[in-house]
């Protein structure tokens, strides 16, 4: 087990580190062609609307192989751009471009489709739920394996939350913590014995497990798989009492009338783990 959880910076140190060794080995070949010390322009361009996101991670994999190479954004990070935009403008050696392309372009792609699918989630429930404190958008710990600090910092980015980071970054109960425990109280008490300020979340599965969590004063409740009737009912159930967030079965499609029941928060495997890439492309300009 790790002595110390992983921080944001160091999380895209490992990233950019393992993706150039990934990609470039021992050297990369091709890149011979070009003629040693040559200096470049080149531009980034989105091929399609998008959130840019990865601005960081796109620049440290230019900046690891030529730490006089110079970037200038056109967008900043978070902001939209249009299709046939220019991103960015870059001025390198064009050996170490072409080296840092690739990897430097997966994560900017990457991180944009996380944070423009993010978007688009927070957008379609905008103004829609009756809840006084609104609806907010959060991820899940269904990450790309290795990438879940850059992934949830995109959906930051896109305007969503952040479920917990991992493990060690709150408590969630399951169904197999409650069984395991002896019931929805047990396993909220037990939670609160271990101390610490962090999180405490129960999932319950139908309105009678909802009662069991409200009486044993939990704070924060997990509807899984709950209908759309449940979740009203819960909602009026509740009285705000605890922060109410619903799971399981959620996607664009079904986001409005979710978030139209009154929950206060709406959880999505889908923002991370269905991740589709923006499409960008670089070209030199000699």
């Amino acid at each position: 087990m790790l002595e110390c959880n992983e921080t944001l910076q160091q999380a895209l140190e490992r990233n950019v580190e393992d993706a150039l060794r990934e990609d470039i080995g021992r050297g990369d070949r091709t890149a011979r062609l070009v003629p040693p010390k040559k200096r470049v322009q080149a531009f980034v361009t989105a091929k399609e609307d998008a959130v840019v996101a990865g601005q960081s991670w796109f620049a440290a994999c230019v900046a690891r192989l030529d730490t006089d190479a110079q970037i200038q954004w056109l967008v900043h990070e978070g902001a939209p751009v249009k299709a046939n935009s220019a991103v960015c403008r870059i001025s390198d050696d064009a050996r170490a471009l072409l080296s840092a392309e690739r990897s430097a372009l997966n994560f900017l792609q990457m991180l944009s489709g996380v944070a423009t699918v993010t978007r688009r989630y927070v957008d379609e429930i905008s103004g829609v739920s009756p809840n006084s404190k609104g609806c907010a958008i959060l991820d899940t710990r269904k990450t790309l394996p290795g990438l879940r600090q850059a992934q949830k910092y995109a959906v930051r980015v896109g305007g969503g939350l952040n479920h917990r980071m991992a493990l060690w970054d709150g408590i969630l109960i399951k169904e197999n913590h409650i069984v395991a425990a002896g019931g929805v109280r047990r396993a909220l008490e037990q939670a609160k014995s271990l101390g610490g300020n962090i999180s405490i979340q129960i999932e319950v599965e139908n309105l009678v497990e909802l009662q069991e969590a409200l009486d044993a004063g939990a704070e924060c409740i997990l509807l899984d798989d709950f209908s759309l009737d449940d979740m009203s009912h819960a909602f009026i159930v509740n009285g705000g009492r605890a922060v109410l967030e619903v799971s399981g079965g959620v996607d664009l499609d079904s986001l409005r009338a979710i978030a139209a029941t009154g929950v206060d928060r709406i959880s999505s495997g889908a923002l991370t783990k269905h991740v589709r890439a923006i499409d960008l492309s670089m070209r030199i300009h000699a």
